[in-house]
């Protein structure tokens, strides 16, 4: 069944802030191997003039996926997540992500695209400060596989 193309364009209410901790980016940092002393150290961070530990360029998928649901969740657009796989990945970032920020998400869907039997979900996702400071955009595009007959 084709994904519904009305959901392009179409954005969600922001989601409710998530407290970006220290330990957090420590455990993100340690389970990709980042070991940049800025994303484990806090005299390491503001010694690069940032006022707690950074956030690798990666971490937001932790918050951005979750945020997510809101669309790939929604029956309506007819996504049958037992069929999706991940295809691409992109991250436009206005500063990093440092421990202590609240941010919020504001999901939109760029793009639904059908190729070779198969359906493409792009979403946009703006995270930003609960102040409304700008801090990074995440594209996501996930790949709804054909149905084997």
């Amino acid at each position: 069944m084709p994904l519904d193309q009305s959901f392009v364009g179409r954005s969600w209410p922001p989601t409710e802030p998530y407290l970006v901790g220290r330990e957090k980016i420590r455990e993100f940092a340690r389970a990709i191997g980042a070991t940049d002393p800025a994303y484990h150290d806090p005299a390491a961070a503001r010694a690069l003039g940032y006022p707690d530990v950074v956030a690798p360029p990666t971490f937001p998928v932790a918050i951005t996926m979750a945020a997510s649901r809101q669309v790939i969740a929604d029956p309506a657009l007819g996504l049958d997540y037992t069929r999706v796989v991940h295809g691409d990945q992109r991250f436009a970032y206005t500063r990093p992500v440092v421990a202590g920020d609240a941010l919020v998400c504001v999901n939109s869907v760029d793009e639904i695209t059908s190729r070779g039997g198969h359906e493409f979900i792009t979403t946009r996702t703006e995270v930003s400060t609960e102040a409304g400071e700008p801090v990074v955009t995440v594209w996501s595009k996930l790949v709804q596989r054909g149905e084997e007959h």
